[in-house]
């Protein structure tokens, strides 16, 4: 999460539920060969596939965060509380995975001051999971709030998008190639390749576990990517950042700090249309979650 604005881009009146009719603009799906285990969807394996639960975990709270750093013109003088998630998506399988893995590093704490903070690998405690129990980590991006805690679980597997992981990380030497990527997380990551337990996504709409399938197309970094699970009640769309309010859908706003305002709003519309219905796309940092989805409660959400 970086405090960065786009240009302004004039959000349109459309409503959550009506900008779920929005089919007529598309965002192309391109298909490629998957990589180093993800697969390309097929239609007969999803119906076959699991069914997960799903779980917004509250790890913690920036206090008094500008609406404008969220939402591109929304009003430059509103602040509000918001959420620090990570997500666990568990199933039948004996597969624990999180999309996203929170921070735990002290700089990043004595910097941004979270309230109610706990260390993510502690919060999914409320679950009753370890962190050696996590086998899977899906990383949407790069940015220190969603990335530097991928080496608290030491048994997963990480899931990033190949592109994401070449544009900022030098393999060779753990440094970063670009600026979105904290120098420590840069170095994590390359280690744990090194260690063999990064899987490196090939794209869009590819399957990294069976009903669990990773879309690109938000540009919050330059290969971000968002997820959705199959669960009883339908498909959930875990947005991440590349959708941080439901004021962004509520607004047809793109993120403020996005490489792409146009991808971005192409990737929301396409939440829509993938989410059975629109209340099971989770924002990445949108408190109202656990007012949406009350149960089981004390910092936890079941989306259901």
């Amino acid at each position: 999460m970086r405090r960065r604005r786009s240009p302004a881009v004039p959000p349109r009146c459309v409503s959550f539920a009506a900008a779920a009719l929005v089919a007529a603009i598309g965002c192309a799906s391109r298909r490629p060969a998957a990589a180093e285990g993800a697969k390309t969807v097929d239609a007969a394996a999803a119906a076959a596939a699991p069914s997960y639960e799903v779980y917004a975990v509250r790890y913690g709270t920036l206090r008094d965060f500008p609406e404008y750093a969220l939402v591109a013109g929304a009003d430059t003088t509103r602040r509000l509380d918001i959420a620090l998630m990570v997500w666990v998506v568990r199933g039948p399988n004996g597969r624990t995975a999180l999309l996203d893995a929170g921070f735990y590093r002290d700089k990043f704490i004595t910097r941004w001051k979270p309230a109610d903070y706990h260390r993510p690998s502690e919060a999914i405690g409320a679950l009753g999971i370890r962190p050696e129990d996590v086998t899977d980590v899906i990383v949407s991006h790069v940015h220190w709030d969603h990335l530097d805690g991928a080496d608290l679980f030491p048994k997963a597997r990480l899931w990033i998008q190949r592109d994401e992981y070449e544009h900022y990380v030098d393999d060779a030497t753990g440094l970063p190639k670009a600026g979105a990527i904290d120098t420590a997380d840069a170095a994590m990551l390359a280690a744990i390749r090194r260690a063999g337990r990064v899987a490196l996504v090939a794209g869009d709409s590819q399957e990294v576990m069976p009903g669990v399938t990773a879309f690109t197309g938000g540009k919050h970094t330059f290969a971000s990517q968002y997820v959705t699970v199959r669960t009883a009640r339908g498909t959930v769309v875990l947005a991440s950042d590349n959708a941080y309010l439901y004021e962004n859908f509520e607004r047809h706003a793109p993120i403020a700090q996005t490489l792409d305002s146009a991808s971005n709003l192409r990737a929301q519309e396409r939440m829509l249309r993938l989410a059975t219905e629109p209340r099971l796309i989770v924002p990445g940092h949108d408190g109202k979650v656990f007012e949406l989805f009350p149960k089981p409660g004390s910092g936890v959400a079941k989306i259901e």
